[in-house]
């Protein structure tokens, strides 16, 4: 079963912590052991794992990605938002996290995260759970 989540995010650039979303997926599922995948159909959007204890971490990764790939680069593309594009692509555009217990299996201070680069508009998140319930 594919399940859908709608999200709405703020701004151009930020990082939304979705772990409890996709938790909630896990559970409706009664996989007790497996994977979920976790996916993004947008090309200005992405999604990572990483830490969710400082949110700091999110800024300076935000920041880093301006810097490698700053908006008003020498881009090409008529839409202007290459480097959103960019930036999706290098993050990437699925996860995929084990089940063990019934749970995500995420280390202690990890998180998933929907990226957006070329906010704020209204963003789309697939959850699929596979495994033995």
């Amino acid at each position: 079963m594919i399940q859908k989540i709608n999200f709405s995010t703020p701004k151009r650039d930020v990082m939304l912590d979705i772990t409890n979303k996709v938790e909630e997926c896990v559970k409706e599922s009664h996989i007790t052991s497996g994977y979920c995948i976790i996916y993004v159909p947008h090309t200005t959007a992405g999604l990572t794992i990483n830490e969710n204890a400082d949110p700091d971490v999110q800024a300076d990764m935000l920041n880093a990605l301006d810097r490698a790939y700053p908006w008003n680069g020498n881009y090409k593309h008529f839409e202007g938002n290459s480097a959103a594009h960019i930036k999706a692509t290098t993050v990437g555009f699925q996860q995929v996290v084990l089940i063990s217990e019934g749970r995500l299996l995420l280390g202690r201070w990890q998180g998933i995260y929907l990226c957006e680069f070329d906010g704020p508009r209204q963003r789309q998140v697939f959850v699929s759970v596979f495994g033995e319930k």
